[in-house]
């Protein structure tokens, strides 16, 4: 196999002047990190060759290891995507069909449509406007006699109120299930992201802080037998492994499973990935710190993202770096004419989509998740991002912002 190539040679560390930049700053670049990691990648998918087993084999269960390792979770189910990973946790903790789930208004569809998948109700409340989180008060608001558990997302690059929602959940005999998704190493007290309640989840989309090349997930729990069931769920409802290729109906369970199981590629690329983490936390925090060292006081920024103070010792960790401000899409199409390519997190409150009107649910009933669909707007964040590149998507909004928009690259 050989390396890839194409790395940006402005990637990673410092750069030169903004002047001197030939191209774009695309929202999400792994290029050059990449290339670095080729050597180790290459052996870990050439190991997965040599065996011949391609899902479901050893190289899964070697990322499964590691990572129960680095998250300090008793278990650690490989799937093959993190929406997955939420729809076979809510069918292993015993989710019965029609039984609530409470959700926040704001965030990825798939933390709501995962309930509807585990043949739940998502029941929807609103969020903290600073964290974006949801709202302990409002989750309380959102209970009824059918509610059966409460989902809070870790989303952005901090974890939500785990004291007071975990203090609901107590009190109304509820199950925790987090959606931590973008939270590989956030920690609560020493405690890693889902694991606070039953279990958690990860994603490894390509652009979140530990990325595959194509879509993998992981379910996170401490409990054995929220463990055993998601492993058979994700198999087809079988017991343990297929050998080869033979597959006999003594295998089954008695569950109605489904194909879930996670690619050994992509574990291989993950393990090669996995040695670089920390370090890549490390300077996702970089740039956070120059964003909002150069954003802090411009005008039109409304916000840039802060660490919510906690019951508890939290870390954040940057998947992504959202700020509020005002004229958002004009703003968005103003550095996209000068090749910034920027995210919308989320366009559409969850509560408002088509698939769910079903539910009845009215605008103006969550207004800060409202608010936060017309105002937040992604800016490019990942490891390979140059210093200088922060510097040339800092000088296009402050200029756009100033009436300066220039021209369209």
């Amino acid at each position: 196999m050989g390396a890839p190539t194409g790395a940006p040679a402005t990637a990673g560390g410092s750069g030169g002047p903004a002047a001197q930049l030939t191209r774009g700053v695309p929202f999400f670049s792994q290029a050059a990190s990449f290339a670095e990691i080729w050597p180790s990648v290459a052996r870990h998918v050439n190991d997965v060759a040599d065996r011949g087993k391609y899902s479901h084999g050893r190289k899964v269960g070697e990322l499964e290891k590691a990572l129960a390792s680095y998250t300090g979770a008793r278990f650690a189910i490989g799937m093959n995507s993190g929406t997955d990973a939420l729809v076979l946790l809510l069918r292993a903790v015993g989710l019965r069909p029609g039984e609530e789930v409470v959700v926040p208004a704001f965030s990825f569809v798939a933390t709501a449509t995962s309930v509807s998948l585990a043949r739940g109700r998502p029941a929807f409340a609103d969020i903290d406007p600073v964290s974006y989180s949801l709202d302990p008060d409002s989750a309380a608001a959102a209970l009824t006699d059918r509610t059966r558990a409460v989902m809070p997302v870790h989303l952005f690059h901090q974890m939500a109120d785990m004291a007071a929602l975990g203090e609901l959940a107590s009190r109304r005999d509820l199950v925790m299930v987090e959606d931590s998704a973008e939270a590989i190493g956030m920690r609560w007290d020493g405690r890693h992201a889902g694991l606070l309640g039953t279990g958690g989840v990860l994603s490894f989309f390509p652009t979140k802080t530990l990325g595959a090349l194509g879509d993998a997930g992981m379910v996170l729990t401490d409990d054995p037998e929220v463990a055993e069931r998601a492993g058979v769920l994700r198999h087809h409802g079988r017991l343990g492994k297929t050998i080869d290729h033979i597959a006999g109906i003594s295998n089954l369970s008695g569950v109605s499973g489904t194909n879930s199981k996670m690619d050994d590629i992509q574990a291989a690329v993950l393990m090669a990935k996995l040695t670089r983490l920390d370090r890549d936390i490390a300077r996702r925090a970089e740039l956070a710190g120059a964003y909002g060292k150069r954003l802090r006081d411009v005008p039109g920024v409304l916000r840039v993202p802060d660490v919510v103070p906690r019951a508890a010792e939290t870390n954040p960790v940057w998947y992504v770096y959202v700020v509020e401000v005002e004229r958002r899409d004009e703003l968005v199409e103003h550095l996209a004419g000068h090749g910034i390519g920027t995210e919308t997190y989320y366009p559409s409150p969850l509560h408002l989509q088509p698939c769910f009107a079903d539910l009845g649910y009215r605008p103006g009933q969550f207004p800060a998740a409202e608010a936060a669909c017309t105002r937040t707007v992604a800016l490019p964040l990942y490891p390979d991002l140059a210093d200088v590149e922060v510097d040339v998507v800092c000088d296009a909004i402050r200029a756009f912002y100033a009436g300066r928009p220039g021209r369209s690259a």
